[in-house]
Protein backbone atom coordinates (compact mmCIF):
# COMPACT_ATOMS: atom_id res chain seq x y z
CA UNK A 1 0.00 0.00 0.00
CA UNK A 2 2.79 2.19 0.72
CA UNK A 3 4.72 1.68 -2.60
CA UNK A 4 1.19 2.58 -4.40
CA UNK A 5 1.08 5.59 -2.65
CA UNK A 6 4.45 6.60 -3.37
CA UNK A 7 4.07 5.76 -7.25
CA UNK A 8 1.37 8.23 -7.08
CA UNK A 9 3.01 10.77 -4.74
CA UNK A 10 5.80 10.78 -7.35
CA UNK A 11 3.63 11.07 -10.54
CA UNK A 12 1.48 13.95 -9.08
CA UNK A 13 4.65 15.86 -8.19
CA UNK A 14 5.97 15.91 -12.26
CA UNK A 15 2.46 17.19 -13.31
CA UNK A 16 -0.35 19.78 -12.43
CA UNK A 17 -4.27 18.71 -11.81
CA UNK A 18 -5.06 19.57 -14.72
CA UNK A 19 -2.55 17.24 -16.67
CA UNK A 20 -3.75 14.86 -14.27
CA UNK A 21 -7.68 14.63 -14.64
CA UNK A 22 -6.52 14.90 -18.16
CA UNK A 23 -4.70 10.92 -17.87
CA UNK A 24 -7.84 10.08 -15.66
CA UNK A 25 -10.15 10.89 -18.59
CA UNK A 26 -8.01 8.84 -21.01
CA UNK A 27 -7.74 6.28 -19.13
CA UNK A 28 -11.76 6.30 -17.95
CA UNK A 29 -12.37 6.43 -21.68
CA UNK A 30 -10.13 3.43 -22.87
CA UNK A 31 -11.47 1.32 -19.67
CA UNK A 32 -15.47 2.25 -20.84
CA UNK A 33 -14.21 1.27 -24.97
CA UNK A 34 -15.65 -2.18 -24.38
CA UNK A 35 -19.02 -1.05 -23.59
CA UNK A 36 -19.41 0.96 -26.99
CA UNK A 37 -21.91 3.12 -25.21
CA UNK A 38 -21.97 6.95 -26.39
CA UNK A 39 -24.25 7.23 -23.23
CA UNK A 40 -21.20 6.60 -21.08
CA UNK A 41 -18.94 8.26 -22.86
CA UNK A 42 -21.31 11.00 -22.85
CA UNK A 43 -21.39 10.95 -19.01
CA UNK A 44 -17.56 11.08 -18.93
CA UNK A 45 -17.61 13.83 -20.79
CA UNK A 46 -19.93 15.91 -18.79
CA UNK A 47 -18.74 14.57 -15.56
CA UNK A 48 -15.04 15.25 -16.47
CA UNK A 49 -15.76 19.13 -17.87
CA UNK A 50 -17.87 20.11 -14.63
CA UNK A 51 -14.38 18.81 -12.83
CA UNK A 52 -12.75 20.95 -15.01
CA UNK A 53 -14.78 23.84 -14.36
CA UNK A 54 -14.95 23.53 -10.59
CA UNK A 55 -11.48 22.64 -10.14
CA UNK A 56 -9.40 25.82 -8.80
CA UNK A 57 -7.68 27.83 -10.98
CA UNK A 58 -4.68 27.88 -8.88
CA UNK A 59 -4.82 23.85 -8.78
CA UNK A 60 -4.77 23.77 -12.52
CA UNK A 61 -1.64 26.23 -13.30
CA UNK A 62 -2.75 26.84 -17.01
CA UNK A 63 -6.73 28.47 -18.14
CA UNK A 64 -6.57 26.50 -21.02
CA UNK A 65 -7.80 23.57 -18.57
CA UNK A 66 -10.62 25.41 -17.88
CA UNK A 67 -11.53 25.79 -21.98
CA UNK A 68 -10.76 22.05 -21.99
CA UNK A 69 -13.70 21.87 -19.87
CA UNK A 70 -15.87 24.29 -21.57
CA UNK A 71 -15.68 21.85 -24.74
CA UNK A 72 -16.40 18.83 -22.89
CA UNK A 73 -19.19 20.12 -21.33
CA UNK A 74 -20.73 21.05 -24.86
CA UNK A 75 -19.49 18.00 -26.43
CA UNK A 76 -20.94 15.79 -23.30
CA UNK A 77 -24.69 16.39 -24.32
CA UNK A 78 -24.07 16.37 -28.19
CA UNK A 79 -22.52 12.67 -27.86
CA UNK A 80 -25.31 11.81 -25.68
CA UNK A 81 -28.08 12.83 -28.03
CA UNK A 82 -26.43 10.87 -30.97
CA UNK A 83 -26.57 7.91 -28.96
CA UNK A 84 -29.24 5.27 -29.35
CA UNK A 85 -32.09 4.31 -27.01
Amino acid sequence: MLVVLQLIDNFLLQYNVGQALLAVLILSSLAALPLKSRKVYAIQFISFGLIFLLTPQSLLAEPHWKFLGIALLVAGPVVYMTARK
